[in-house]
């Protein structure tokens, strides 16, 4: 036992092997939180999914440098991702709250015209939403496109015109 509290190290003066470890360990930790909460944390890539993984980062690194406790901080993340989890559930149960937590597309494009006002909701340019354009469908005219959205996930969707 002796040897794994010299490992583990206490309080905020650690030297390189035990931050080491408690690197190694709370990897593996992070695995498991990241697997109970669902691969949608980092596939959607939503603002509501981004905040899980910063405040979780941020969270789990202070048992790294000795800030805070194990155990304490692997329950708040734990804490973290169940109410991730949950909100997602009720978001699929209800459109409301769905709305309210991940908001709704913005149309920037429709029929031959620019949504100005929704490119200003969204601080974009008309050369960002050409920039998209290129890199979504290798077009470079929106002769081509019936409709353009911000999605909640802040990618450029682009509906083509049918031929």
């Amino acid at each position: 036992m002796n040897a794994l509290a010299t490992l583990w190290g206490q309080g905020d003066q650690l030297d390189v092997l035990q931050m080491a470890v408690r690197a190694v360990v709370m990897y593996f930790v992070t695995l498991v939180l990241i697997r109970l909460g669902g691969m949608r944390i980092f596939g959607k890539r939503s603002a509501f999914d981004t905040i899980i993984v910063i405040i979780m980062g941020a969270v789990l690194a202070r048992v790294i440098v000795g800030a805070s406790p194990f155990k304490g901080t692997v329950a708040a993340a734990a804490v973290m991702v169940a109410i991730n989890r949950s909100l997602a559930w009720i978001s699929l149960k209800s459109s409301m709250i769905n709305r309210l937590v991940k908001g709704k597309p913005l149309l920037l494009y429709d029929a031959g015209e620019i949504k100005w006002e929704n490119m200003n909701k969204a601080c974009l340019s008309k050369s960002d939403l050409m920039e998209s354009l290129r890199l979504e469908t290798l077009k470079g005219s929106l002769t081509e496109v019936a409709q353009a959205y911000m999605e909640t996930n802040g990618r450029i969707s682009f509906i083509l015109k049918r031929e």
